[in-house]
């Protein structure tokens, strides 16, 4: 008996252990191509499925996998959505999180009801095609540094909305289902949400620091460890035990420990497993990816590849441009726009489940369905390269002539140096509604300052002969954040004598060159230690005589510990 449950136990992981295997080596494929991962896992999936072994990673245990990867994902995005932020953002969460739904779903859902589709399909799937990825989307934001600019904050809040649209989405399926009546079920399930949301709120006010600080007392790293797994873990069991989405209790339990001091430590166990699980659920996505549509005969195999490739390229071309349009009514600029219709031109995970419910998939022929559903896995997977041209598209609209507020002479701070500290502080000046001006000799770097929305110019501020030109003198707070400090070394007597007045602020690399810069009259900030981006931030708003308000954690860039060179 023992030796069959033995058998059982390693017959029940092998899967999961051969996929955690093969995803190293799809990883390391990836970073060797210089492809971003998620096409690496994504692609190992499709050539499994392909090779007909995806019914031998179809178990619970990898199921299990993929779906606490994204539970991950969705707490650690609520570890940046305190009650704070979440008012802060209320217009883009609630405001442009409707409207682009309403656009897109609503454009996807009247082009199938043109087609002749049944209208309930028309509707439930039109509006699933609406949704985006947000493992697909957070993932690239997170690995771009884009969590505080002005597109990443907005992707961020527009996926909060859509994950809620998704749960309304998926009770209507359930009702269409079982035949019930649709509006008491909507009723309910939003009556749920607000019970979960409240309930979060109350455990953020009134639990978390007690229970932080009884964990404190013990002082054992393994009990912040399953502390944090269980509060993002458990808040996921309890939204799906309510009938709501489990990626909803997530971030309800990340936004329920954003406000505590305990956070970033809470953060810093997480995101290990994250990342890990991550890696299942994007081999999963490839494994759905039906391969009946790719290995028919060759009568049928170009009238599919049609097929695919036709709704493929439709479904992001359109979706690209109906988010374009909703950012444009939104009062985005242009750039603005294309930078974040691209980034969330694929699409979601939530659509697949949906497409998959029988009673959805019922309503059309399966073939359409079949090539939907691989639609969407391919859009997932050339996500990286679509909002990449989204990006470079929007950089090069924003270097057409200089705005008139760019180069004002109004904007107290200069930075130099658009790194993630530099960026890191312009946050947090727009934030407060204070003016800067930056400056980025690196013409990549530059390149993706000015796509993301900085208010940044192409220069290099080592020679003085452009000091003019800059306004330098006009500036209250020069801000050095370029980790080159031998540049700063030289020109100190220059701007001694020419600059007397200013303030200078600059990042060093390590706790060797803070006394000497201190000695050559700046205040330095050592940037190897943890949280060395927020001491450069309140030194800049000292020197300003600013007090600092805080849209909540998301600013905290602790994870900042060099300089980017």
């Amino acid at each position: 008996m023992a030796g069959d449950s033995a058998h059982s136990v390693v017959a029940t992981i092998q899967p999961a252990i051969t996929l955690l295997g093969l995803g190293i080596g799809a990883a390391l494929a990836s970073r060797a191509l210089r492809l971003n991962p998620i096409v690496g896992y994504l692609g190992l999936g499709l050539g499994l499925a392909s090779l007909g072994f995806a019914d031998g990673f179809s178990g619970p245990v990898v199921a299990a996998m993929a779906e606490a990867g994204v539970m991950f994902l969705l707490f650690n995005l609520g570890l940046h959505f305190s009650l704070g932020r979440i008012r802060a953002e209320a217009g883009n969460i609630f405001g442009f999180g409707s409207l682009q739904m309403l656009v897109s779903g609503g454009a996807f859902a009247a082009l199938f009801a043109a087609f002749g589709l049944p209208i309930t399909f028309a509707v439930i799937a039109g509006f699933a095609l609406g949704l985006s990825s947000t493992a697909v989307v957070i993932g690239l934001v997170r690995e771009r540094g884009q969590e505080d600019c002005p597109v990443g904050r907005a992707a961020q809040s527009i996926l909060i909305f859509q994950d809620i649209a998704a749960i309304l989405l998926l009770v209507a399926a359930g009702a269409l289902a079982s035949g019930g009546a649709l509006l008491p079920q909507l009723g309910l399930a939003g009556a749920k949400a607000l019970a979960a949301f409240g309930i979060a709120v109350l455990f953020a006010r009134y639990l978390t620091e007690p229970l932080f600080n009884l964990i404190a007392r013990a002082g054992t790293t393994e009990v912040y460890t399953a502390t944090a797994l269980f509060i993002a873990l458990a808040a996921g069991w309890a939204t799906g035990m309510a009938g709501l989405s489990l990626t909803l209790g997530a971030f309800l339990g990340g936004m329920a420990v954003a406000d505590s001091r305990y956070r970033i430590l809470v953060q810093a166990e997480i995101d290990a497993f994250r990342g890990l699980f991550l890696s299942f659920f994007f081999i999963s996505v490839g494994l759905s990816i039906d391969p009946a549509l790719l290995v028919q005969d060759w009568a049928l195999l170009v009238q599919d590849w049609a097929l695919v490739a036709g709704v493929t390229a439709g479904m992001i071309a359109l979706k690209c441009g109906l988010n374009v349009i909703a950012g444009l009514l939104n009062r985005w600029s242009v750039p603005g726009s294309i930078q974040l219709g691209f980034l969330l031109g694929q699409g979601s995970e939530f659509a697949l489940v949906l497409l998959a419910l029988p009673a959805v998939a019922g309503l059309v022929e399966g073939r359409l369905v079949s090539a939907l559903v691989t639609a969407i896995a391919i859009s997932l997977a050339v996500t990286p390269l679509i909002s990449n041209i989204g990006r470079k598209l929007a950089g090069r609209l924003r270097a057409g002539p200089p705005d008139a507020k760019l180069a004002g002479d109004d904007a107290p701070v200069l930075i130099i140096g658009m790194t993630p500290a530099g960026r890191a502080l312009a946050d947090a000046l727009a934030y407060n509604d204070i003016g800067y001006l930056a400056l980025e000799a690196d013409h990549a770097r530059f390149q993706l300052a000015l796509a993301d929305g900085y208010h940044v110019h192409h220069a290099n501020s080592a020679d003085p002969r452009s000091w003019d030109a800059i306004g330098m003198g006009q500036r209250e707070v020069l801000v050095i954040a370029t980790g080159n400090t031998a540049v700063s070394r030289e020109l100190t007597p220059l701007v001694q004598e020419r600059l007397p007045g200013i303030a200078r602020v600059i990042a060093v690399p390590s706790a060797a060159d803070t006394e000497e810069f201190s000695a050559l009259g700046m205040l330095p900030v050592d940037m190897s230690l943890s949280g060395g981006a927020e001491r450069l931030i309140d030194l800049v708003f000292a020197a300003l005589g600013r007090e600092r308000a805080l849209p909540g954690p998301n600013l905290a860039r602790d994870e900042v510990r060099v300089l980017a060179a």
